[in-house]
């Protein structure tokens, strides 16, 4: 199915929250959760780090993940870019997630995570080691918000569920419209983590927008 500019619709975003809701949506993140990729091909965002709030303790977790990949961001810095790479996953049934950070010294943080429309809730994220959880989905004030269920580890074809102690907390990330006073367009992305002993570990905000297409030599 193609839209009017001829990319191809996905409908799997569209089909887990009401139709009025999705509407509401911000053209922007519509179109950005409402766009198919095809096979081999990736979307690919810009942006940077706008906010940041670690506390002792998130900085504490988000060191422990670096042993299913590093999924939290690592450093407390803004205004460091950032880029998000989106494919297709052929064998997962959604769509891998790219994301590179620079950071001050050494090599960016890169964090990988896969977005796949199966469980209970419809939707799950993978981010390593067999480390996944369950997400809901919910448009809240023109934003699409997804919100951890379940966490979970896949291991020798039977999943675990974790209790909520071994857990960092309830997770939420949201991609709201940028407002007025950014290019147009652009989104702002957000990731926030609260425990519900210890409050908010981790927040991190960033706006980000469509890549330039890249221009071969010669072409004008």
């Amino acid at each position: 199915m193609l839209d009017v500019a001829g990319d191809l619709l996905d409908l799997r975003f569209r089909a887990l929250i009401p139709e009025r809701d999705w509407a509401s949506l911000s053209p922007a993140v519509r179109h950005r959760f409402g766009k198919r990729l095809p096979q081999g091909a990736s979307a690919v965002y810009v942006g940077h780090i706008v906010g940041m709030h670690v506390s002792r303790l998130g900085w504490l977790v988000a060191q422990a993940t670096r042993l299913v990949g590093s999924p939290l961001p690592l450093e407390r810095e803004t205004g460091r870019a950032g880029v998000v790479t989106v494919t297709e996953d052929p064998d997962g049934g959604g769509q891998i997630w790219t994301r590179l950070y620079a950071r001050a010294s050494g090599f960016p943080q890169v964090i990988h995570s896969a977005k796949r429309f199966a469980g209970p809730t419809g939707l799950e994220e993978h981010v390593g080691a067999g480390v996944g959880m369950t997400l809901t989905v919910a448009v809240v004030d023109r934003a699409l918000v997804f919100r951890s269920h379940r966490y979970f580890v896949d291991c020798l074809g039977r999943r675990l569920h974790l209790p909520g102690w071994l857990t960092p907390g309830a997770l939420t990330v949201t991609h709201a419209g940028a407002g007025t006073d950014v290019t147009a367009g652009a989104f702002r992305f957000i990731l926030d983590i609260e425990h519900p002993w210890f409050g908010r570990l981790i927040r991190q905000e960033a706006i980000f927008q469509d890549a330039e297409p890249a221009v071969q030599d010669g072409a004008t």
